[in-house]
């Protein structure tokens, strides 16, 4: 994909609410400005890469762009898993990502459970991905050691 790696940078925000709460899988949620900063041809789906939040550790993650049809959302959303338990909620903090590689479309599934197993695999394939040297090198990419305050993407 021509985008791709595809550097974003951007505050976290509420999103639906369901990530946790249904799919004990949570997620960070781009706001509305960051998503409509993606390149429109940047195919719906679920990516690859690395995050990290503040100054944080750079962490492994996978990003679903889209509609979520599951759900039938009427706003497109990106939203990132990353690949950590973390303490508490970091709402109003700034994700850094980059997007490496693409590992499916989006599509509906029949059940939650189904769902569910769907983003375990794609959680699978993200991290042997990942492990990978001409993806592991971007783990200690200048983007993510930035100044503080520095937001624009590239």
């Amino acid at each position: 994909m021509r985008h791709l790696p595809y550097f974003c940078r951007g505050e976290v925000v509420k999103g639906f609410g369901r990530g946790s709460k249904e799919l004990g899988i949570p997620t960070a949620n781009f706001s509305e400005e960051v998503v409509e900063s993606f390149p429109s041809d940047i195919p719906t789906g679920i990516y690859y890469g690395w995050a990290c939040v503040g100054n944080g550790d750079v962490l492994k993650m996978v990003l679903s762009i889209g509609w979520n049809p599951f759900y039938k959302n009427i706003k497109k959303s990106v939203e990132a898993h990353i690949i950590h338990t973390f303490n508490d909620d970091f709402y109003g903090e700034i994700l850094s990502i980059v997007v490496l590689g693409y590992i499916r479309s989006e599509r509906n599934f029949g059940s939650l459970e189904a769902l569910i197993s769907a983003i375990q695999e794609d959680i699978e394939e993200a991290k042997r991905q990942l492990d990978l040297p001409e993806h592991l090198k971007f783990k200690e990419d200048n983007f993510f050691h930035l100044p503080e305050g520095k937001t624009v993407n590239r």
